[in-house]
């Protein structure tokens, strides 16, 4: 069984950070190592909230695991509470990345156009500095667009997803996505670029409701499909077809919970499309 180290924070109620991909890796059959940046009561949806960064246990936690010669197949980041947290995100990634490991580093920081208030303008650099580490990394457009320079867009066609592609590939990583692409009004997906020239690009329904820890869970799935060896394009797709399940689910449901997703009831379904999306691979 692979095993990865998740790295976000820990949002107690809330559906969304480790809350999220804790139960969908380990749903996919990958076993979820935890290094949290903070605690908070809720995510900060919520009006009232607290929270405890956790930039002191990081390194703590490294060397006790280090001594232990604890060692992972895969590293995935999410939300970091503030740009030293990147750095110190960084220097983990020296220590235990193995070479034939995978890291993805979702940058979650911004989105709609702006950053959340949570982070100051010196945060994108340091965000794009970590994403240069990683062998994926799968950005929304307002994050890409901080970390590129390039102008932000509501409206754009092929060659604009190219270039913010393109100049993602120049920040260092190995494989960039962007996720919230739409081309048509009814349609929203993902499109990717690799250092290969390898394009891949997938869309579904636009759904019309829209849930935090979305996001949150697409990573997850991309990370465990990855981890149980789909081909990049595959992981992507299911990531949002499954996605667009969740919605479907919350909607439906006549005592759902406003500040999030529900994962939860569609955890089955996810392991019936992991294995579909696998024999599929096998055939081809």
């Amino acid at each position: 069984m692979k095993r990865i180290v998740t790295i976000q924070d820990i949002s107690c109620v809330g559906r969304c950070s480790l809350t999220v991909a804790l139960p969908l890796l380990s749903a996919m059959g990958v076993e979820c190592g935890i290094l949290p940046t903070a605690v908070l009561s809720t995510h900060t949806m919520f009006q009232t909230f607290t929270c405890r960064d956790l930039s002191d246990q990081i390194e703590p936690i490294a060397d006790a695991w280090e001594k232990e010669q604890i060692t992972f197949d895969g590293i995935y980041t999410g939300y970091l509470a503030n740009a030293g947290q990147c750095a110190q995100v960084g220097a983990f990634f020296e220590r235990f990345r193995r070479e034939d490991g995978l890291i993805l580093v979702d940058p979650v920081m911004a989105d709609n156009g702006a950053l959340y208030p949570a982070f100051d303008e010196k945060y994108p650099a340091a965000m794009a500095e970590l994403c240069a580490q990683a062998d994926v990394i799968v950005p929304n457009l307002t994050e890409a667009c901080l970390m590129t320079g390039m102008p932000y867009r509501t409206s754009y066609g092929p060659d604009y997803i190219r270039e913010l592609l393109e100049k993602l590939l120049d920040l260092g990583c190995g494989t960039a996505v962007l996720t919230g692409v739409s081309y048509e009004a009814d349609r929203l997906g993902v499109a990717s670029l690799d250092r290969s020239g390898a394009q891949f690009s997938y869309f579904t329904r636009r759904c019309p409701q829209s849930y935090h820890g979305t996001g949150d869970i697409y990573a997850s799935v991309v990370m465990g499909g990855l981890m149980q060896g789909l081909e990049t394009g595959r992981a992507l797709a299911l990531a949002a077809d499954f996605v667009v399940a969740c919605i479907e689910a919350t909607a439906a449901a006549p005592d759902a919970r406003w500040y999030g997703a529900e994962f939860e009831s569609q955890i089955p379904l996810l392991c019936r499309m992991l294995d579909q999306r696998k024999t599929d691979q096998r055939k081809y």
